[in-house]
Formats: structure tokens, sequence, C-alpha cells
């Protein structure tokens, strides 16, 4: 690993498909499947109660950017259904960014104003 790595935590959908797209993308280093944005502590694969399913991805900023890695997860998803990818149905499988800075936030809010004007999805980024 490089000296300075940092971390994003996505969700969008059944997150073993989207930890395989992602996974594979240049500086990234590191993936981790598990649930985030919900109400049980220690969520399990049986009781995630209101929790997504999520990615943790570790990754080298010097080869891929936070807004980069932003652009490639709005390509692989449709983040304009809500609780819905594919046939996956329900809360889980919502589309949602969990940003760890205010510097994330910003990029997330950027990139979501850019995705909705650039007509990718018909819909607007729920």
């Amino acid at each position: 690993m490089t000296a300075t790595t940092e971390t994003a935590i996505l969700a969008g959908g059944c997150f073993w498909g989207v930890q395989d797209l992602l996974r594979r993308y240049p500086g990234v280093l590191e993936t981790r499947v598990g649930y985030s944005g919900g109400d049980v502590p220690n969520a399990t694969y049986r009781n995630h109660g209101t929790h997504a399913e999520a990615i943790e991805i570790v990754f080298d900023p010097t080869i891929i950017s936070y807004r980069r890695i932003l652009e490639f997860f709005f390509q692989i998803h449709d983040p304009t259904t809500k609780n819905r990818q594919g046939n996956d149905l329900g809360l889980s499988y919502r589309s949602a960014i969990y940003y760890s800075s205010d510097a994330q936030k910003q990029t997330a809010l950027e990139t979501i104003a850019d995705v909705d004007a650039s007509g990718l999805w018909p819909g607007k980024v729920v």
C-alpha cells in the first residue's frame, strides 16, 4: 500500500456485483463488503435492519480520485431508482454515498449535480 490512502463507502444494490466491478479499477487497493446507514448495531446478512449493502473502497488518490470513483459508481448502477437495483428490491439495495469528510461531501454533491445534468439516466439521482 502507498503511504497515503483514502476510503470511500458506497451502496449501489447487491454488494457482490458492485464490489466485483470496483475492485478491478486501477488505483483501488482493497474492497470490503458490509452494511452501512442503518439502525442495527453489528449488522449481519440475516439481520441488517435498515442498513444498505455497501462497499468500502480503499484507494490510492495519486492514481484515482474520489470523483472518478463516484463517476464510475454512477455508471455501474442506476442511482435513480429508489430502493432497487434490477430485480433486487428493498431498502438494503438503495443507492447511497457515505462520505467521511466535508471534501468528500462536496465532491459527491458536485458529481450528483453533474450526473443529473448529463442525461445519463432518465431521472434524477435519489
